[in-house]
């Protein structure tokens, strides 16, 4: 256990770790919450402030307790440490994308833990934050990938997007490439149904992050990463790709196969 809590939780201003008064109460009432991490202090507070805003919250203190938690209870997402115990927090990720559930996932890292942010986010975690950071915005990252992960598409767009071979159906979030379903996470899914919407248009990263993960802040690696991971499903070469071009300077453009 680590000793110093006061390095891993930045407090809000006048806030001293015993009473809760975060946001409002009731937003996901029925949604399950794991909180993973091997700190008691750190998780008592993250649990703490969950349950003040509406969640189910249970925690497990190391991965392998984490991965029979997640069997146990299916949680509609997960906070998963990187630092833990017997089995860390990457290996726990990578097992989890490769069961078909497809349950979200934030990761807690340090802040100098550069490559296994990256490698994270490689394995298909959907969000990440920093440490210090503050349990308040930990609750609204929550909040903004349950939403994701259960917001429906705008009525009155609800055709399925095509190119070429690749179609995508986002009433249902699903995407086939020649007829093969694409296993992809939260925010491939989100990315390629914003890219399939505006085509050849080109969008920043600063961009991407605002309108695909309803961040007005934040890595723009996080963005770099998931249109890697996006092209390694969908090109035929991820190394020379033909549907998510690069705009050198700019962005990225998604080219229609059939342009």
């Amino acid at each position: 256990m680590r000793s110093d809590p006061g390095a891993w939780l930045r407090w809000p201003d006048g806030h001293a770790g015993g009473h809760v008064d975060g946001p409002e109460r009731g937003t996901f009432v029925t949604q399950r919450v794991l909180v993973v991490d091997d700190d008691q202090t750190v998780s008592d507070v993250i649990c703490r402030y969950l349950e003040h805003d509406g969640f189910q919250v249970s925690h497990a203190g190391d991965g392998a307790a984490a991965l029979a938690a997640v069997a146990r209870q299916a949680p509609h997402l997960i906070v998963l440490d990187l630092m833990l115990p017997r089995i860390n927090g990457l290996q726990v990720c990578r097992e989890l994308r490769s069961r078909p559930d497809g349950v979200p996932i934030i990761m807690l890292t340090a802040r100098g833990d550069e490559s296994d942010r990256i490698l994270g986010l490689q394995l298909g975690a959907d969000d990440y934050l920093t440490k210090p950071f503050s349990p308040r915005e930990l609750v609204l990252r929550v909040r903004s990938v349950l939403r994701r992960a259960g917001s429906e598409p705008p009525p009155e767009r609800p055709e399925a997007l095509s190119d070429g071979s690749l179609v995508v159906h986002p009433a249902s979030r699903t995407a086939r490439l020649g007829g093969t379903e694409l296993a992809l996470t939260l925010r491939e899914f989100d990315l390629l149904v914003h890219l399939l919407r505006h085509p050849s248009q080109v969008f920043g990263r600063a961009e991407l992050l605002e309108q695909v993960w309803g961040w007005n802040f934040g890595d723009h690696s996080t963005v770099t990463v998931h249109v890697r991971r996006l092209r390694e499903k969908i090109e035929v070469n991820p190394a020379d790709p033909r549907r998510i071009v690069t705009v050198w300077g700019v962005g990225y453009r998604y080219e229609p196969a059939n342009a």
